[in-house]
């Protein structure tokens, strides 16, 4: 009897000490649950002066400004103020500093209108204007300037201007010109303070061309996502005169539904991605939609920082401003090598990197004496390219992750100067961390 007793009391006391250790770990868990679903709620702390450099990044960045400079000899603009003739200048493969061949100019202007190309010169002269304005205030109000008379013709004059000069939309074809309208809008917008370029990208062109609720992405030829996301900063920041613009509303969510459609854990994230993680949208310059995504990843990051928003909300989950900035490096970190190819898609960075990058003045040596066509030899030569077009961002990989560095592979081993742009952005992003400017006025 004693012996059973004491076993008996042994396990009493077992079970008490277990069902004691179950009790504290579970107020312990929603103790530590109360504190993160506080932390969720709080708001990170606003960044200050630049932050440390990433000399990742930064190394990255230099790079990539580089391909402009070796684009200023190609004059060639088959998107904006048309140079050359597309279907000649394709028959030629000869550096651009050297051709002979005639080059006519094409324009558009009142009796061949083209929204689209006269709306996005409006938007960039709006932008850069903001760039020079305490530097040289002169240039600011020409870009200015020009940038309001451009815009009233791309408004006044609406047609897309792939129908109107037909031989580009085999290589530029603009599906609506509705979206450079408002992208035009909301730059002039920040650019002068005027309450009417708002009312125009809110009011009834908004309800028309700016696709609210549906996510679009970001591309030389949709610029709804960024307009979506140049225009929730208004909202974010508690821009004066615009409380209660629903049209602004609007803007802001369908932004955050863009943003939502990107972060890999979102119940509506996009499934369309490379088993590497990377944003996949088209076979041709597959890299351009996932970079352009990113970039605009980390500006929506630094507005929620700036404007101490928390988080956003995506159906039953929410994120930070860091799930944001970690997802624009995963794609930045994909191109410049951390992919199953282990190769940078930048040219000039990093150890590989294409090596046959589909580019006339890349593939000619600079003693070559060629004209229109027998320069061909160098583009179907086995040879890597005997100058190396630095900084340039090649089209990106296939689905299956594979690239094919050919010359004659233009689907994969082009570079653009919009993806250029595009990188530029991304890195400028990613270099630092500092809070965005409020107010541009």
């Amino acid at each position: 009897m004693g012996k059973e007793s004491k076993s008996g009391g042994c396990l009493g006391w077992l079970l008490a000490i277990v069902v004691l250790a179950l009790v504290v770990g579970a107020i312990v868990y929603a103790v530590k649950q109360k504190m993160d679903h506080a932390n969720d709620n709080k708001p990170s702390p606003v960044p200050g002066p630049p932050g440390a450099i990433d000399k990742k990044y930064a190394d990255a960045l230099k790079i990539a400004m580089q391909f402009f400079d070796i684009q200023k000899l190609l004059a060639i603009c088959y998107c904006f103020n048309l140079v050359g003739d597309p279907d000649l200048d394709h028959k030629c493969w000869e550096r651009p500093e050297n051709m002979k061949e005639k080059r006519p100019l094409t324009q558009v202007n009142i009796t061949v209108p083209g929204t689209e190309v006269a709306a996005e010169t409006a938007a960039a002269m709006a932008s850069a204007s903001l760039v020079f304005k305490t530097s040289n205030s002169a240039y600011s109000s020409t870009l200015l300037k020009h940038a309001k008379q451009l815009f009233n013709f791309a408004d006044k004059y609406p047609a897309s201007y792939s129908e109107n000069i037909p031989e580009v939309a085999t290589y530029y074809n603009s599906t609506g010109y509705g979206d450079e309208l408002l992208w035009a809008a909301s730059w002039l917008y920040h650019a002068t303070g005027d309450r009417s370029y708002l009312d125009y990208a809110t009011g009834e062109n908004g309800k028309q061309f700016a696709s609210w609720g549906s996510p679009t992405w970001f591309s030389w030829d949709n610029k709804n996502a960024g307009t979506q996301v140049l225009l929730s900063r208004l909202s974010l920041f508690g821009a004066k005169g615009v409380s209660g613009n629903s049209g602004l509303g609007n803007y802001r969510s369908s932004a955050e539904g863009v943003m939502c459609g990107l972060l890999p854990k979102s119940p509506s994230a996009t499934s369309s991605r490379t088993h590497g993680g990377l944003v996949w949208i088209s076979d041709w310059n597959a890299l351009q939609h996932p970079v352009a995504s990113a970039f605009l990843a980390a500006l929506y990051s630094d507005y929620m920082l700036t404007s101490q928003t928390a988080k956003i909300t995506c159906g039953d989950h929410s994120f930070k401003p860091s799930d944001l900035r970690k997802f624009a490096k995963s794609q930045a970190d994909y191109v410049l090598g951390k992919n199953p190819s282990k190769m940078s898609f930048l040219v000039g960075y990093g150890d590989k990197y294409p090596q046959y990058v589909h580019h006339r003045g890349a593939s000619i040596p600079a003693d070559a004496t060629t004209g229109c066509t027998d320069g061909f030899k160098w583009l179907d030569s086995t040879q890597p390219n005997p100058n190396v077009a630095v900084g340039g961002l090649v089209g990106g990989p296939f689905l299956n992750e594979t690239y094919i560095d050919s010359r004659n592979n233009s689907m994969q081993a082009e570079p653009t100067t919009y993806n250029s742009a595009l990188i530029v952005g991304l890195l400028s992003s990613l270099v630092t961390t500092s809070s965005a400017v409020k107010s541009f006025t």
